[in-house]
Parts: structure tokens; sequence; C-alpha cells
């Protein structure tokens, strides 16, 4: 692709700080610098091994057991690259293809790839992350427990709870509620009266375990519900403001589990952790089974096997069925932080054989049978003839993410079932958005696509709505005009309040940036829209995936069993073209007479980083008029020497220098905050004091208190695409360093560059791997079930009377 020339440069700047060397936790080891992996990091600086068999090591590197161990191939050591997500907020990456391709059996990365992370997307600590995120880590997400007085800082801040707290708080409750709803099930799976062979072994299977018996074969629930189930009412949920904080482990106990780690050889600092993940009777959970280790993040196999060899001496084998157990349990959340919300059975039994279990088929039907994970079969098609067994996959998945996952068809099913009829909305369809008017007004669901230009539909659908007397609220992912966030909405700190039911108090909701709802967090807001309400899941399709599991948008497309409005308003000017062919694979060259597509050839790293703050602190402010603040940065990963941080430390540098007194950050200071898994908010550095760093976010002030700043607060003038999605600035700068070929796609591409409204520079050193990855980068799918469990949904309800 070539583009105009660029804008004057004008006299080059020192980028002397991108060069400087990277601390350990940054340094690329077995990947190109500065590439993060195809959707994740790509630098793969874990916790190195002892020469022990792998026993942890205390004094290793924190956050993590420390030490790894030998790998010797088919031993408890033997353990298979596994790349890290990207982050809390990296688009998984993988497809749960098995490792003869290249790849390990939960879609991750083949050997000499691994993250700049650990496996399960959290980092040692003293370490950020080098993925590609809506900006969070597990770290970031303020989920590492303190060892003592977490409980105190809603106090040290005026007793008010945080955004991130009521989030959390509004999950907890959606999954208890959940967890009612499937004990309320009783009664056998309905299903199965006409099948033979596997699949009638499989039900035969779940007989067995209803009348207590351990099943021979794999437990699964069937796919097709005879009819609809009815959504439970939501409980009373207060405003979050009113809710006290999760209390965090007693000391007494974080003690306790100390004491184990020490005789385990683990580093102590993973005792709050451990503490919190594992909860009441941690200490005596891991000296009965100290592979329940592999709960804390961070933790790999090698790791808990060695902790597991000191403490249990001999018999701590690769046979052990505790080990398996556990090592299934962690497969599972390594593919649900790649976006999977299920696995093949057979993938996984190869990554059980993978990591030294001798009987994977044995292990996964013992897990089955405990109940440990749950197994579904989900059809392929219609059988070859009447009197045949149907083609059927048979799919394996944690209770959390299943159950999330029925929630939600339940609940969109609901939406649609329980909407009362058509209104006469003929006044205001015939204006803009008139086609997502008229079907809004005739149906409880309807989904809507488009780029960004037809984000005006919903906009108009929102202010016809309001005209004619409805409650209609509009959430997007990112702060945007007239819109609450849907973090805010679930957490009950924007929007509408609830009714006595727990439901919105509202008549339409209307869902901005749907493609970046995980499962999860899709099944708690569909359950919150009350009985005939309307719902509209609004998205472009072609941008980067949610960072948690699921694949919702794309599955409730896919389903075709709700309304689709497809927009036919273009995205205007040269960007919009060429964008617009991106997303149909198509890397053309576009006419911009007026500079608005800029390409900059570069031909390293260091260079590119050189001429990105030339770019960004004189040559598009002199020749657009763009203040340097309105320019955004956008590179594929954060570490290497063309990721965030040498490029934010070059243009730190440059635009705000300081000692970096406030742990690294100045007054005036462009931040990106991570409130809460998912979200990245923009921000500025405003002052710090005992209570911890002030910033100034869209609309608002917030304080981040000082044991959190590190784990929520990085410099945000260059971002990752992630980051920066459901954003936009008036110009952009995208970095494509040639030691991040790798890490582009198609999807990565078009949301890069649907990041600039007025101005596109493009920092390109990549050559021919850029129109590559746009023509043949496509997204890695996710394995979930919500397509199958709609469309069964759908069938139920069309074959009743």
């Amino acid at each position: 692709m070539t583009g105009p020339a660029g804008p004057d440069d004008g006299p080059e700047t020192d980028a002397a700080a991108a060069d400087e060397p990277q601390d350990a936790a940054d340094r690329p080891e077995a990947a190109p610098a500065g590439s993060d992996g195809p959707e994740g990091p790509g630098t793969g600086a874990g916790p190195k091994g002892s020469e022990a068999g792998g026993r942890p090591e205390a004094g290793g590197e924190a956050g993590g057991p420390g030490a790894r161990g030998p790998e010797a191939d088919g031993g408890p050591g033997a353990e298979p690259p596994v790349s890290g997500r990207g982050g809390a907020g990296e688009s998984p990456a993988g497809t749960g293809t098995d490792p003869e391709t290249g790849q390990d059996a939960t879609g991750t990365e083949p050997a000499g790839a691994e993250a700049e992370q650990d496996a399960t997307g959290t980092e040692p600590a003293g370490a950020r992350a080098g993925q590609d995120a809506a900006g969070t880590e597990a770290a970031e997400a303020g989920t590492e427990p303190a060892e003592a007085g977490d409980g105190t800082e809603a106090a040290e801040a005026g007793a008010q709870l945080t955004e991130a707290q009521a989030e959390l708080a509004a999950q907890k409750v959606e999954r208890e509620r959940i967890a009612r709803r499937k004990a309320e099930r009783e009664g056998p799976v309905d299903a199965g009266a006409k099948l033979s062979g596997k699949a009638a072994d499989l039900l035969a299977a779940v007989r067995a375990v209803e009348g207590g018996a351990k099943p021979a074969v794999p437990l699964y629930f069937d796919e097709a519900p005879a009819a609809p189930r009815p959504a439970a009412p939501a409980p009373p949920r207060p405003r979050p403001a009113a809710a006290a904080p999760a209390p965090a482990p007693a000391v007494g106990d974080i003690g306790a589990v100390r004491a184990v780690l020490a005789r385990g050889g683990a580093p102590e600092a993973l005792a709050g952790q451990a503490a919190a993940a594992l909860g009441e009777g941690a200490a005596e959970q891991l000296a009965e089974d100290p592979w329940r280790l592999l709960a804390v993040p961070g933790v790999r196999p090698t790791q808990a096997d060695g902790f597991a060899q000191a403490l249990l001496g001999p018999g701590a084998g690769p046979a052990d069925e505790r080990r398996g157990a556990a090592l299934l349990g962690w497969l599972l959340d390594q593919a649900a932080a790649k976006g999977h919300t299920a696995l093949e059975a057979p993938v996984l039994e190869k990554a059980l054989a993978q990591y030294g279990v001798p009987a994977p088929a044995e292990t996964l039907e013992a897990a089955i049978g405990d109940g440990a994970v749950l197994v579904f079969h989900e059809p392929l098609g219609p059988p070859a003839a009447e009197d045949e067994e149907p083609p059927v996959r048979i799919l394996v998945g944690l209770e959390g993410h299943a159950l999330a996952e029925e929630a939600l068809a339940d609940g969109l099913a609901r939406l649609a079932g329980t909407f009362a009829g058509p209104a006469d909305w003929s006044a205001a369809a015939d204006g803009p958005g008139a086609e997502l008017v008229r079907a809004v007004a005739g149906h409880g669901l309807v989904t809507h696509t488009g780029g960004e230009a037809a984000r005006t539909e919903p906009a108009a659908l929102l202010a016809a709505a309001r005209r004619l007397g409805l409650r209609a609220v509009l959430a997007a992912h990112a702060p945007a005009p007239d819109a609450v966030t849907v973090a805010g909405l679930l957490a009950g700190t924007e929007g509408p309040g609830r009714d006595a039911d727990g439901r919105f108090d509202l008549d339409l909701l209307i869902v901005l940036d749907a493609p970046q709802l995980d499962v999860e967090r899709a099944a708690a807001l569909v359950e919150s829209v009350p009985d005939g309400a309307r719902l509209v899941l609004s998205g472009d399709p072609g941008v980067l995936g949610s960072a948690g599991p699921g694949r919702v948008f794309a599955d409730v497309l896919a389903a075709r069993a709700f309304p689709q409005v497809v927009s036919r308003t273009p995205d205007p000017g040269p960007i919009g073209e060429l964008v617009s062919g991106i997303g149909i694979g198509e890397l053309n060259r576009v006419d911009a007479p007026g500079k608005e597509v800029v390409i900059v050839p570069v031909r390293d790293a260091g260079e590119a980083v050189h001429r990105t703050v030339q770019l960004v602190a004189e040559s598009v402010p002199r020749a657009f008029g763009i203040p340097a603040g309105d320019v955004q940065v956008v590179t594929p990963g954060h570490g290497g020497p063309a990721g965030t941080r040498a490029l934010n430390a070059a243009l730190k540098e440059r635009l705000n220098p300081g000692p970096g007194r406030f742990a690294g950050f100045d007054p005036g200071d462009r931040v990106v905050h991570v409130p809460s898994p998912g979200r990245a908010l923009p921000a500025r550095v405003v002052s710090a004091d005992a209570q911890g760093l002030h910033l100034e976010v869209p609309g608002a002030r917030v304080v981040v208190p000082q044991d959190r700043v590190e784990a929520q607060v990085r410099h945000g003038w260059a971002v990752t695409a992630h980051q920066a999605v459901g954003s936009r600035w008036p110009a952009v700068v995208v970095v494509l360093p040639g030691d991040a070929a790798q890490a582009l796609s198609r999807d990565w591409v078009y949301t890069a560059f649907g990041r600039a409204q007025r101005h596109l520079s493009v920092v390109h050193g990549v050559e021919d791997a850029l129109p590559r990855a746009v023509a043949q980068g496509l997204p890695k799918p996710r394995t979930t079930r919500l397509t199958g469990l709609l469309r069964a949904l759908t069938a139920a309800q069309e074959e009743q009377p």
C-alpha cells in the first residue's frame, strides 16, 4: 500500500529514551522483539527454571512460584509451550487445535513464541505483562489480594465503593443467580430416545449419574432442550454504593498458606493470591493436594509439579489423579483466557498427554464423573438417514462459563418471546436510521451492524424512542456521547436504577460495541433487561473481539434467530475507504489529497520510535493543526523495542519530561486507567497524595490507591489496538515495526486503522506482511456453544403450538 507523501517532518528529534535496555520482564526471549504474538505477547519471559526437577524456589520471580524445572518429554516436567492471552482484554488467540499443527491443544503458540507473560494472562509481579489488550492484565484488574488491610480501601477513600468493586459485586450476584437456576433444574435430561452408538452411551452416563453411579463414559447435557426454560426473576440488587467489598483473606489464613508454600519451596509472596483463589481452608487444600497451586494466576504445571514433589516426595508422580484433575482445570482456564467457553474432548485428551498424564481419557472421564467439568454434545448437522445417529462433537467446559452461556441464551430467547407486539413508530421511522427504528418497533431483540459512521443510527433510534416517551438507554464499551458505559450500567454507578425484581428500569436498551461483550458480562446484562423491553445489540463485526471468553455478538449473528439490520452508511473519506477495504480483505491504495492517510517507511524499530515521536510532537500538529494531546499512537504489543513501553518512554521524555516521582508518573502525564478487566480508560495525571494517584478521566476524577497504581495505571500516549477499541481520536499513528509482522491480523489492522477520524499515519516497517495479514490473517475462531443453544431454543419455540 502506498500513500501520499508525509507531512513536513521538520527537524528530527532525539528518541534515545526508546533505546534504553528493557528490564528482564520486558526483554524478548524467544520471539521477535516488539511482537506480542498473533493476538497476545510473543516474548517469553516466564519464571525461570531451577535445576531441581521443577521445584519452585523462593526468590524466583515474584508473582509466579519461581523456578521452572527440566522439561523431559512425557514426564511431569514436560511442559508444552503455552502462550498467555495478550492480557485481560486481549483477543484470545488460538482455536483449540492440536499440537501437531504447531499449536498446543488449547490453541496456544508453538515453542519459541511463548508469551512475555505467563500462560494465564498474568505476569510475574514487578513486571508489566506484554500484551495487546483492552489494556488489562489479571493484576491490572485489581484482583490480586493484599495480604492484609485490603478491606480498608473503601474507608480510606471516603467509604465509597469503587467502580471495579461495584462491578465485581454485580457479577457475583449474577453468578449466584445462575447457580440457583442450576440447582432448581431437576429430573433427567429429556433427550436421546433415538440415539445410538457413542451418543447413546453418553446419554446412559447421564442416567447413571442421576442414579448415583459413576459413569463409564463421559457425561453430557443435551444441547437442545425440549422447550425454552423460563428465566427465573433476578433478585433485587441494590445500588452497589450500598454494598460492601468482599473481605480480604484473614491474616491467619494467609500465614498458614505461607507456611505450606515455604515447606514446598514456593515463594511466600504467593500466599495472598493462593488464599484468595482457594478460599477457606486454603492451607489444608494445598497440603493435601499440592497441584491446587495451579489455581493461582501465573503458576505453571512444571512449577506445581516441583511444589508437589517437595511436599509429597517420590509419590508425586505424573499418574497421580490429583495432578490430572488440576491440569484439566488449568487447561480449560487457559482456553477461557483465549476466548473459548469449551474445548473438544479429543483436544483436551491430547493436551493432557502432552503434560505427561499416562491415561488422559480416563482422567477426563473421572473429572466428568466427579462433576469437576461439564460435557456437552453439539449436533454438527442432520443425520444421513432417519434411523442413523446425527453427527455430534463432544465439548468439555467449566461450569461457570457453561451456565453463563445457557443463561445468556435463555435471556435472549426470553426477550424475543415476551415482546408484546409491534408498536406504531411510523412517526419516528422517516429520518436517519429509519430501517433500525422500524425493526425495533416490531421486535423485542434486534442486531445492528456497521462501521464507525453507522453509530449515528443507534443514536437516532435513541432520540426517536425518547420522543415517544420511552425510557431508553444507550450503553457503550468506552465513554461515548449521550451514553453510559456497560460496566457502569452493570455496577449501578451509571444509568437507570433497578426495579423490585432487580432488573433495569427501562423500556429500550441499545448496546454499542457489542463485539466487546464476553459471555459473563453479556449474561448479566441481558438478564437485567425486564420482560417486554426491547434490546438492540449494535457493533462492527470486523473489530477485535472481547477480552473475556465467548464471542457473543458473532454467535448471535451466526444463529440468525433474530432480526438483523445491516447499515448502509459508509465510513466517509480516504480513511473510511481504506478501512472498508481492509474489512473485506483488500488493502487498497486510496487517494488522499489532504494527506488524510500517510505512509512513513522505516528500516528498524529504533527508527520507528524516532519517527513516531517526530510525528506526534511536530509533524501532525504543524500540518493539520491537531494538538499532540489529540494524537494517539497504536502499536501491536507492550513489549519489545517499539512496543507501548518503549514508545511511551520516548513520548514522555519529549512531551512531558519529569522524574516520575509518583510511582513513575508526573502531573500532566497521559495514562490509561484499568479499573476492571476488559476496560481501558484514557486519563491524565493530576496529582498524588497519601490517598493515591489522582486522575482526570472523561467526565470525572478518580483516585487510584497507592497499592493499585502499578497494576491499574500505565502511560497512555501509546496503546494497543485492544486498549483503543471503542474510542476514536482526531489523529492516529499506527506503528508497525518489522518484528511485529507475526502480530498482525485483519481484525487488528481494521481496528487500529479505524481509530482515526481526520488523519492516519502508518509507520511502516513490515513490508508485505501488512497486505498478507489483511488478505489472509483471519481472526482465530473461538470454541463456543451459544450459536447452537440459540438455534435449539428458537426451533423449540417454533414447534410450540
